[in-house]
């Protein structure tokens, strides 16, 4: 109105003035006006072409996720004031205003020229706090991975935004962003949504029936004589508990009793354990793993693991299933929409060892976007175990001995241990697996695995009928599993206990006549044996490029003697805590740093 105003105003004074004394005055008003007029609207112009590019960078979402959300069953209320009054300001206002009258302007443009913004602007109508969120979400599904990757770390370490923001990601992301958040160490836990209801179990059925159910449905084909023995006994077991239960009363019998007692802990608490580990073992063929998903079989592991939080063991054995289902990638949307992938998350972040180098062995199975290897049963990643910019350079593996595992053996000393609520505070007074923890935290640039395997000494292996497996064929079995998850692919160190170093140097021997294996002898740095008896044993045959260094304890000094290559240190300890450092600072470990630090010092410069 006021531009009209100017303009008729300046025609009147043009038309009632004058003549000028020059004939150009006349047209210097024109120009004025033209000046006037002209500047106006080349500001609004650029005004306007500004605020669409920014609401365009802002709002490029894909409109079908937020319609999907709009069919979901979760109500998210935005905090604010309950004052409507509240003033935000009149530049607030009126961006906000300009806002909507720009995304209807191009709606109703779309619609008649077929712009190519019709599907990004048609449907948000979002508030400007919750831009970011929406770019993050639009970022983690872009084709670039690094982008895609950049969008994960974005979110893990995001702490400010509101409870339904979390879980409105937690919705809208897609498996492969899901995947990341679990093993980002920032990742809040609400990005995770609770599983899914879990179906009622049938009508006069109880958990150990189903649970024999799905051991009975599973092919009894590709096991070795072993796992079809103890397969048979479980269901075996299991029929005779239900039997008894149905007759109000309990009793053992048959082949299972040396290991039914074993346990000491209720009936039905046994027989579960017992099918779980006649399912571990099928886990471990592919095949078998469609079977245990097609019957319902993730289900029923979920709720067996909620019903067992108080018994560590029975939730390890569940985890070691879903570890080795997460091998098949034709798996991993059913393991992911089944809820594996929350409870995983929570589990990688629990304080105990054990448990969080389960979850984190199935996430890292689960996570093709930044890990290429597969972690078979057996072989565990103490560090990293979170997703990590740290380069790796080198690997470390722990090779435990006859009745250890891949975490006890590698424990502090008993002597020296204080309470567990003191030990979870401060892991250097005390830890219950100094390489997840020391080693790790001096050499953040290794890669540190521990092995575990059947010593043949458990209860599960002393019935079987079939001969026991001797040290050749675990050797080529762990071959095959240690080159699936990319050992060989970096310079590497065997730490040994006791049989443990018996299988290294079998394990060696075999490598360097198999083509395949040879990238394992090409980057063998160096072999630590605590408490491994030799016998002359030729170590120099597998390569002279390799360090040793032998602590032989006060069992098995007399059996050692001078090979004549490596470093020789008689320690004055025995032979189940030679391997177990006093603490920290104490001389073993210090020396095996030290090892470690100096062989592998080329490749950790690099």
């Amino acid at each position: 109105m006021s531009l009209a105003a100017y303009c008729v105003i300046c025609w009147r004074r043009i038309g009632t003035s004058t003549p000028p004394p020059k004939s150009f005055t006349y047209w210097r008003q024109i120009r004025n006006i033209i000046k006037f007029t002209g500047s106006l609207i080349l500001g609004g112009s650029l005004f306007l072409t500004y605020e669409v590019l920014a609401l365009k960078k802002s709002l490029t979402l894909d409109t079908q996720v937020v319609e999907r959300e709009k069919m979901k069953s979760y109500i998210y209320l935005h905090p604010g004031p309950l004052d409507k009054r509240e003033n935000h300001g009149i530049a607030w206002l009126a961006r906000k205003e300009l806002h909507k009258a720009v995304r209807k302007i191009l709606a109703a443009s779309a619609k008649i020229l077929q712009s190519p913004f019709a599907d990004t602007f048609s449907t948000v109508d979002i508030e400007d706090h919750e831009c970011a969120m929406w770019l993050l979400l639009k970022k983690s599904k872009a084709d670039e991975r690094t982008a895609r990757l950049e969008a994960v770390q974005e979110m893990s370490e995001t702490h400010h935004w509101h409870d339904y923001q979390y879980r409105i990601i937690a919705q809208a992301c897609d498996a492969r962003t899901l995947i990341g958040l679990a093993r980002s160490k920032e990742s809040d836990l609400r990005f995770f949504l609770p599983p899914p209801p879990l179906p009622s179990l049938k009508e006069d059925s109880s958990i150990e029936e189903e649970l024999r159910q799905l051991l009975a449905s599973l092919p009894q084909t590709e096991l070795d004589e072993c796992i079809q023995y103890f397969t048979s006994l479980a269901l075996s077991e299991s029929s005779q508990s239900l039997a008894a239960q149905k007759g109000g009363l309990w009793c053992f019998g048959g082949n299972g009793l040396p290991y039914a007692e074993s346990f000491g802990e209720v009936p039905s608490a046994t027989v579960e354990m017992f099918c779980l580990e006649a399912i571990v073992k099928h886990s471990e063929i592919p095949t078998h793993c469609d079977k245990i998903e097609a019957s319902g079989g993730l289900q029923l592991l979920q709720r067996l693991y909620q019903l067992h939080r108080d018994c560590p063991k029975v939730q390890r054995n569940i985890m070691r299933i879903i570890g080795n289902m997460a091998l098949n990638e034709h798996l991993f949307s059913t393991i992911v929409h089944s809820g594996w992938v929350s409870i995983m998350a929570e589990a990688l972040k629990s304080p105990h060892i054990m448990k969080s180098s389960h979850a984190a062995r199935t996430l890292a199975n689960l996570d093709r976007e930044t890990v290429q290897e597969r972690y078979q049963d057996g072989v565990y990643v103490l560090h990293p175990q979170y997703r990590t910019s740290q380069p790796i350079k080198a690997d470390v593996l722990f090779i435990h001995g006859l009745m250890g595992a891949a975490f006890k053996t590698w424990r502090q000393q008993d002597s020296e241990r204080i309470l567990i609520e003191k030990a979870l505070e401060d892991e250097d007074r005390y830890t219950t697996c100094w390489p997840k923890t020391w080693l790790a935290r001096d050499c953040p640039a290794l890669r540190i695995i521990s092995v575990e395997y059947d010593t043949a000494l458990s209860d599960w292996r002393a019935g079987c009928p079939a001969e026991r497996k001797t040290i050749a064929f675990r050797s080529n079995e762990l071959l095959l599993k240690l080159r699936a998850a990319g050992v060989g692919d970096r310079p590497m160190i065997w730490i040994s206990h006791s049989m443990g170093g018996l299988l290294v140097k079998k394990m060696l021997l075999e490598a360097s006549q198999k083509p395949e294996m040879s990238p394992i002898i090409s980057n063998t740095r160096g072999i630590i044996f605590y408490s491994v008896p030799h016998h002359g044993s030729h170590l120099a045959e597998y390569s002279v490029n390799i360090r040793y260094l032998l602590f032989p304890s006060l069992e098995v000094k007399e059996l050692s003697k001078d090979l004549g290559i490596g470093e020789l240190i008689p320690v004055d300890v025995n032979h189940l805590n030679i391997c177990k450092p006093k603490k920290k600072e104490a001389f073993l470990y210090q020396r095996t740093l030290q090892f470690i630090r100096e062989t592998l010092a080329k490749d950790l410069e690099k």
